[in-house]
């Protein structure tokens, strides 16, 4: 048999759910920090103000990775909190773009609804990941 890259950890599997939940809780505080900063970037310097903010970018890398190493723990879970993180990831770049759009025209920087959308999915699976084992009981008595 080929040995994995990244061979799971046992130690760290029945964690990981929690940290998957605390790196989505992070990514979304980032989020608010990176958008203020866009906000105040824009009222004071216009496009050419408005940076990468440097945490949330490490933050979506660090969730997409650790969803990516979720996957060599729980095939099924991992891979969908990847598609999704990634998605998020995505969103992101093109959300960092419509606000250098808004900030190129004048207009008044608009909330990234997308990438916040993306994030509330990846917040609820995470949730689901993380605690299910509260709702285990009584989703076994139904299903």
């Amino acid at each position: 048999m080929i040995p994995l890259l990244l061979d799971p950890d046992p130690a760290l599997a029945p964690f990981m759910g929690f940290v998957l939940f605390g790196l989505v809780l992070v990514n979304l505080a980032t989020r608010h920090l990176a958008h203020r900063s866009h906000v105040e970037a824009a009222d004071e310097g216009g496009e050419d103000g408005i940076e990468r903010h440097r945490i949330h970018e490490l933050s979506n890398v660090v969730l997409v990775l650790a969803g990516l190493y979720y996957a060599t723990i729980d095939v099924f879970f991992g891979v969908l909190f990847s598609v999704v993180a990634i998605g998020l990831f995505v969103t992101d770049f093109f959300e960092f773009e419509t606000r250098r759009v808004e900030a190129r025209n004048d207009r008044p920087i608009g909330t990234p609804r997308a990438a916040i959308a993306a994030s509330v999915l990846l917040l609820l699976y995470a949730m689901y990941v993380a605690f299910f084992f509260l709702v285990a009981p009584y989703w076994n008595a139904i299903v």
